[in-house]
């Protein structure tokens, strides 16, 4: 629980209010203000709530100049490079990384609901062939709660449990029938012999007509996407869950929230925005024009990929997906793919280059993550929902904490009212 011992004096027009101070393991103290309102008739203006903590969380740090990203306490460079997907998945919901029992036994149930009802597959044949896939998956995650019943009242914490290891068991398997529907192939069913990664890969990309075997360095490369993506503490997806959970939404209707929300190019498209980019570049002798024009305060070119909002040293998550890159690209090879071309280029003139050094515009791991998924063979438009995949235990995990929280209310933010004063309605005669 948070320290509040402390306490802040705020002086408006000569009357002081006294609020509470939080201090929390670690990160900036906040300031309480929810008895401003009731006691000054003032409230607070923070528009995107970058200023505001909206809620108490154990789960996931962030220092963004220093460039750290913790776990429950774990630096996620050591998960990524020492764990896998579904032990960070057991930790982000239980608090603590599991023995060898609770891992077994916790893989175990994620594996044995893989599959989805057969019904459901009925509701993919309503989309049109070229729907997004995030369209899709949005549909079909929020009807699961017409199909699964017995875990949607979020009052019973078995219900909840149960819910949670559905959504993480089954968003491969939407994930994989939305990429198959939309390419016109069948869908692949899960199977029970294939680790969770390798799962997904498989429902991507075999087909009934030959055997398909996932290489190990691809499946150990999408875990690393999934483990690196697995939650980022309160941003717009993740608080656009926990809102909706506040009202009191069943668990299938909130992740079909936070996919909604993911789907925003300014939030989970970022990958695809990165690729887009290095088509635009096209070529390699055309690297250094596009340099020029990101270092041009003039010209509205940025380079994607670079930098990020909220790590103002570096993305922690980068080195090791830059790592995962290096072994993809080396496995399948980029010669006769020249975006990926262009992207090792851009890469390497960069970081040479003393503009970006000091700014501290160094590749995050959206710059490599869609640089693995193009060279793995997705198609830009699954980017996103690999995202969603990947960032669903982060949202349940999320969810589940906050509805622990004995603080819980609905979300209700105010607003700043500009609109006209109160005026009477005229008739339609007289206007």
């Amino acid at each position: 629980m948070a320290d509040t011992s402390k306490t802040a004096t705020l002086d408006i027009d000569g009357t002081s209010y006294d609020l509470p101070i939080h201090s929390g393991t670690t990160g900036p103290d906040v300031v309480d203000i929810g008895k401003l309102y009731g006691q000054s008739g003032l409230f607070t203006y923070d528009p995107g709530f970058t200023s505001t903590a909206a809620c108490e969380s154990a789960i996931t740090f962030i220092d963004g100049d220093e460039g750290v990203l913790l776990h429950r306490g774990y630096p996620i460079g050591q998960l990524a490079e020492k764990s896998h997907y579904l032990e960070v998945c057991y930790l982000l919901l239980y608090g603590d990384l599991p023995s060898a029992a609770q891992l077994e036994d916790f893989e175990t149930r994620v594996t044995q609901h893989t599959m989805i009802h057969e019904q459901m597959h009925n509701f993919f044949r309503g989309f049109r062939r070229d729907a997004h896939p995030m369209a899709t998956m949005v549909g079909v995650v929020g009807a699961m709660s017409a199909f699964y019943h017995d875990s949607t009242d979020i009052t019973d914490s078995w219900q909840r449990e149960v819910a949670s290891i559905r959504l993480i068991a089954k968003m491969p398997t939407i994930a994989a029938m939305a990429y198959k529907y939309s390419i016109g192939q069948p869908f692949v069913y899960p199977r029970n012999n294939l680790d969770y990664a390798s799962n997904f890969l498989n429902m991507c990309f075999s087909v009934p007509a030959e055997d398909f075997q996932v290489d190990p360095i691809l499946s150990r490369a999408m875990d690393r996407i999934f483990t690196l993506h697995a939650d980022h503490e309160q941003n717009a997806s993740t608080s656009t869950v926990r809102l909706a959970s506040s009202s009191g939404a069943n668990p299938f209707a909130c992740i079909a929230a936070g996919i909604a929300c993911l789907w925003g190019p300014a939030h989970g498209g970022a990958n695809q925005a990165c690729l887009e980019m290095l088509r635009e570049i096209g070529t390699v002798d055309r690297i250094p024009e596009y340099i020029a024009r990101a270092k041009d305060r003039d010209d509205p070119f940025r380079l994607m990929g670079f930098g990020h909002r909220v790590y103002k040293n570096f993305d922690p998550r980068a080195t090791v997906m830059k790592e995962s890159a290096d072994e993809v690209l080396e496995l399948l090879g980029i010669e006769n793919n020249p975006t990926l071309q262009v992207a090792k280029e851009l890469e390497k003139q960069a970081l040479a280059d003393p503009y970006f050094a000091e700014k501290k515009l160094f590749p995050n791991v959206d710059f490599y993550s869609g640089i693995i998924l193009e060279a793995m063979g997705f198609p830009t438009s699954m980017f996103t929902p690999i995202f969603a995949l990947s960032r669903t235990v982060g949202w349940i995990s999320q969810w589940k904490e906050q509805l622990s929280d004995p603080a819980l209310k609905i979300g209700r933010p105010r607003q700043l009212y500009t609109g006209p004063m109160q005026r009477d309605y005229v008739d339609v005669e007289q206007r």
